[in-house]
């Protein structure tokens, strides 16, 4: 009889050990997919880094602004409370030559945001370069001067957002084209 009680304390104390892990059925797995991304720049080449994005708010009861810098600092003006981060400005870039002379300009001065379902739009206005010193982005080329010693420049782009007192809650969007011609 003494026998047969060791094989079985072996068997519970194994179990035990386990911690049950030697059910059947209680393991959930997963998979997830992520991304890779690289882009190589040849000589002459402009690109977008990453899109201007104001952020999560809540629209007041009187029109306000909410501004990015081309530095990624958000400011509000009327009665808008801002939500979260998830803000931040856009950044372009490219590889020309040191010293070398480009001309950047946008296609339009004002950028409408219009609401994914419904007809409300919110206009983006008075955009601005991140250069030294900061300019303001227009439809007029605007000159300046690749300083780096590779050529590989990179700057942000700011704009201000109008919002419409009472704003229809939504997710907006728009698109902008900023152009750069190399000299």
């Amino acid at each position: 009889m003494l026998i047969l009680m060791k094989p079985i304390r072996l068997y519970l104390g194994l179990w035990t050990a386990l911690g049950g892990l030697v059910l059947p059925g209680m393991a959930h797995a997963g998979q997830a997919n992520g991304r890779a991304e690289i882009a190589v720049l040849r000589t002459l080449s402009f690109i977008r880094i990453d899109d201007l994005e104001f952020g999560n708010i809540i629209a007041g009861p009187a029109a306000g602004t909410v501004t990015i810098s081309p530095f990624g600092v958000r400011t509000t003006t009327g009665p808008i409370t801002v939500v979260g981060g998830g803000f931040q400005q856009a950044q372009f870039g490219g590889r020309g030559a040191t010293n070398q002379n480009l001309q950047i300009s946008m296609t339009t001065n004002t950028v409408t945001l219009r609401r994914s379902t419904g007809p409300q739009t919110m206009i983006a206005n008075a955009f601005i370069i991140g250069s030294t010193p900061t300019q303001p982005l227009t439809t007029t080329p605007r000159l300046f001067r690749i300083s780096s010693s590779t050529g590989v420049f990179q700057f942000g782009v700011g704009a201000r957002l109008n919002v419409g007192a009472n704003q229809a809650p939504g997710a907006y969007s728009g698109t902008f084209r900023v152009t750069l011609i190399y000299q």
